[in-house]
């Protein structure tokens, strides 16, 4: 008996390398992958047939009917040139990156976020749904050119019908029709060309225009850019590809070499039928009549034909297109009900995206004039086109080693991309230019206070950090002042949390809006590990009160070693600390810390704020606070240099604002011509130091050697260098509050 192959049915199990599977199994597992398509198929054909399209059958004819030869070369050389360094920067970027579904949104979220890439791709999926009505219009005039009983609205619909069908089926199915439609064109540019080599074609050539404007306005006349304007979206269309990007076996290879060679024969095909409109017809003929390509061609019927191809694969490319970028912003959560939009069939079909897009579109055709917003879908695509220069542009000056595309290009390339593509919105159309802008702002308003949380990381720290490191080096080539740019930036040792809790508000209010907070955490009295906790939570904390803060640990056996060193690591870095907030001690154990302490932040230039915080009465209702001056004995002129007393005036006029709180300039003057020098000097400093609607109070006794002192939620006094803690804490039980002592750093300047 011979042998016979070996043949299993549905219950045999067949070995393979991934385990036992029944061979039903493995044809079913084989039917649920999603199809992916190659560079000529996913990239290429969509593209070209998309830049072929609308204006080059009834459009380029006028264009060189009103520039002439030249300048509708010149044109078409301008329109690619911005065409050719957006797909350069579109082919670099793309080699650099894993590129998900969605494609320019997918590109520019990488780079700058999914508030930026979203406020991009929303517009964009819009423009690419409304795109489709415009080109069943197109449809609907070429047919009615072959048909023209047949009514408006029956061949909308039919068009559109056909069109969702095909979409809706599979993206494979599009694709293969594309074919078709591409060897229509081919043909209808062959029928074209074909007279070029018999008699029809004119010896006398019009080299530059004289610009006589369209049948709609009478001839009256019309500028260079004018026509860019009409011309320039036919240069347009190489994101048809790109949007496949979720279904294509190696976007990194197919888009740089589809897009790019797309770029390169429609060029050349574009300027070749210039060529053939100059020499075909007179310049009068070419701006009069916008359909004399089917009359001067070798075969009309096919060159319409052509037309309705464009405008059939455009319509296509769209259709199939947008809910590929609909689907990629509910993967991300952009959209409302997002998880919905997401949603893809096993073969990889956005079924639900594709449903809302056909919706969008029978909408908008119901609507039978889409003229108002079509240049506003212009626009859309133009911001994209920019975009994507601008992130590479970006991404090339941050010089991040994350940056190494295999595909590199010129500084130059990016950034005439980015200013050509925004130069070509305002020439086209500067109001919905505008408009656009402040639609994609609103929606990127609109996604910052969703707070998105992206699976992938982005440049835009780096971007940060490369303006910070700017400014640092530009800050420091400058003569060194800080007067006049002095903030509350805080160093806050931490050693116990739990103390740090309780003077958290205070801090705070110290700080805010735009000075910082950095906690320095000291090991020794608390679990390393607990401290790290808990000062990533606090740091936090003052993030979301809207102060900036940062935090680390020192690791040394004592509080003053520990607190040392870290002052010293600090004191060289760009963002230093300028002020050391500690709190007194209750006992005298630590007095000789503090004091050493003190005197090491005198000597690496920083304030000091010693904060004795009354155990009951704390800071009260925050309503009051007074400033106490020191006795300046006969000497109460008044002028720049006001001595330690600076920080203290500083920290006394914040605490008021953010407090809402009265501030009283308290001093003691024990004769009645010191009383009236001392009113003078507090009067003025007022005024110097625009601290408004000050009270002033002079006493006739020293508060040190006093039994009590006048109410506040909070006294302020001036800290000696080299401090009697003693007597700090004696004021706190004279006032029967919370007190505050500051000593300058010699960088403040309260009349500043």
């Amino acid at each position: 008996m011979e042998n016979e192959p070996f043949a299993a049915d549905e219950g045999e199990m067949l070995e393979t390398g991934e385990g036992t599977k029944s061979l039903q199994e493995q044809v079913e597992e084989q039917k649920a992958k999603p199809v992916l398509f190659g560079t000529f198929e996913g990239v290429f054909v969509p593209n070209l047939l998309t830049i072929l399209g609308v204006i080059m059958y009834l459009r380029e004819g006028w264009v060189v009917g009103n520039a002439g030869l030249f300048g509708a070369w010149l044109i078409i050389l301008i329109s690619f040139a911005i065409t050719t360094c957006t797909g350069l920067s579109l082919s670099s970027i793309t080699t650099n990156i894993r590129i998900g579904a969605g494609g320019a949104f997918s590109i520019i979220s990488q780079s700058l976020g999914l508030e930026v890439g979203g406020s991009i791709g929303i517009p964009l999926y819009l423009s690419q749904a409304l795109a489709v009505s415009m080109y069943i219009f197109g449809i609907r005039t070429g047919w009615r050119w072959f048909f023209p009983e047949h009514p408006a609205l029956y061949i909308d619909l039919a068009a559109f019908i056909l069109l969702f069908v095909i979409a809706y089926i599979s993206a494979r199915l599009a694709f293969r029709i594309q074919y078709f439609i591409l060897v229509v064109i081919v043909a209808s540019l062959i029928s074209v060309f074909w007279t070029g080599f018999g008699d029809s074609m004119q010896g006398s050539v019009q080299l530059w225009g004289s610009f006589p404007g369209s049948p709609e306005t009478g001839f009256v006349g019309i500028g260079f850019w004018e026509v860019f304007a009409v011309y320039f979206p036919a240069a347009t269309g190489i994101m048809a590809g790109a949007n496949m990007s979720g279904e294509l076996k190696n976007p990194r290879k197919s888009i740089p070499l589809g897009t790019l060679s797309v770029i390169g024969i429609s060029l050349c095909i574009y300027l070749a039928l210039a060529y053939w409109f100059a020499r075909s017809a007179t310049p009068e003929e070419l701006v009069s009549n916008y359909t004399i390509i089917f009359e001067k061609a070798a075969f009309g019927p096919i060159v319409v034909a052509g037309l309705l191809g464009a405008t059939f694969s455009s319509a296509l490319n769209s259709i199939v297109g947008a809910p590929r970028i609909l689907q990629a912003l509910g993967d991300h959560g952009i959209l409302p009900k997002s998880e919905w939009f997401s949603q893809k069939t096993e073969r990889g079909e956005p079924r639900n995206a594709i449903l809302f897009t056909g919706t969008i579109v029978l909408g908008t055709l119901m609507l039978r004039n889409l003229n108002s917003v079509a240049p506003l879908i212009t626009m859309f695509f133009l911001i994209t086109y920019s975009m994507i220069n601008v992130v590479v542009f970006i991404e090339q000056n941050l010089k991040l080693v994350s940056f190494r595309p295999l595909f590199k290009i010129p500084l130059l390339v990016s950034f005439l991309g980015a200013a050509g593509s925004l130069f070509a919105m305002f020439i086209i159309n500067p109001g919905f230019s505008l408009l656009a802008v402040v639609v994609v702002l609103l929606i990127h308003n609109y996604l910052l206070r969703k707070h998105l949380k992206a699976p992938f990381g982005d440049v835009r720290s780096g971007l940060f950090v490369a303006v910070a490191e700017w400014a640092a080096k530009k800050t420091n080539s400058m003569t060194s002042s800080s007067e006049r740019v002095w903030k509350a930036n805080l160093l806050v040792p931490v050693e116990d949390p739990r103390e740090l809790r309780g003077t958290f508000y205070f801090l705070r209010d110290i700080t805010y809006p735009k000075g910082s907070v950095k906690l320095l955490g000291l090991s020794g009295k608390t679990d390393e590990e607990n401290l790290l906790s808990h000062l990533s939570s606090m740091s936090e904390g003052f993030q979301e009160e809207g102060v900036f803060s940062s935090w680390t640990i020192i690791d040394t056996a004592e509080f003053e070693e520990n607190l040392v060193v870290g002052m010293e690591a600090l004191t060289g870095s760009f963002f230093r600390p300028s002020i050391l907030f500690l709190s007194l001690p209750e006992s005298r154990d630590r007095d000789e810390e503090i004091r050493e302490i003190i005197r090491k932040a005198s000597m690496y230039r920083m304030g000091v704020l010693l904060f004795s915080k009354h155990p009951q009465a704390g800071l009260g209702r925050q309503n009051l606070i007074n400033l106490w001056i020191e006795n300046r004995g006969l000497d109460w002129d008044i002028s720049m240099e006001l001595g330690n007393m600076d920080l203290a005036l500083l920290i006394a006029y914040k605490l008021k604002s953010n407090w809402k709180a009265s501030l009283s300039f308290m001093t003691f003057a024990p004769t009645t011509i010191q009383a009236q020098a001392a009113e003078n000097f507090l009067q003025s400093l007022a005024e110097l130091a625009r601290v408004p609607n000050v009270k002033m109070q002079i006493l006739r006794e020293n508060p040190v050697k006093s039994s009590k002192l006048p109410f506040a939620s909070l006294h302020i006094f001036s800290l000696d260098p080299n401090p009697d803690l003693d007597l700090a804490r004696n004021l706190m039980e004279k006032a029967g509050s919370s007190c505050l002592f500051a000593l300058d750093s010699g960088e403040e300047n309260a009349l500043a």
